[in-house]
């Protein structure tokens, strides 16, 4: 990966924060249905990682076998959740701009939702120069 490079002015030392992508698959069905299950997850993330809610957090559950839906909006951005319970699927991408610590989502959704496999991907945004701006 390439390093950022120096920035003077208004923007000297700004980072853009890290975003979290992360994939649970082979999740019991009925645990990704249960939307009291999946807020209690987002609630304790937010309050671990000392992230601040703003307004009410928004939440649709899909009719039948469906899934849930949940968008926490943050001072620090945002933490979505998506729920496919018929394909033992969900996903969580939480962004935040500042850097934060890891959270052990791997050990979490294996605990709370059966989780067989959990892939975590970390990116750190950071500001880069535009290529017109390296050019000089």
């Amino acid at each position: 990966m390439d390093e950022p490079q120096q920035r003077s002015g208004p923007l000297a030392g700004f980072t853009g924060g890290t975003e979290w992508m992360i994939d649970a698959s082979g999740c019991a069905a009925d645990a990704l249905r249960d939307l009291p299950r999946v807020q209690s997850l987002c609630q304790r993330v937010v309050a671990d990682l000392g992230l601040t809610i703003v307004g009410q957090p928004t939440f649709h559950t899909f009719p039948g076998p469906g899934g849930v839906t949940a968008l926490y909006l943050l001072s620090e951005s945002h933490l979505a959740c998506h729920t496919y319970p018929e394909h033992e699927f969900a996903t969580f991408n939480l962004y935040c701009c500042r850097r934060r610590p890891a959270w052990p989502w791997r050990q979490e959704l294996e605990r709370l939702f059966e989780a067989r496999d959990v892939v975590v991907r970390q990116l750190h945004r950071d500001l880069r120069l535009t290529r017109k701006e390296s050019l000089r």
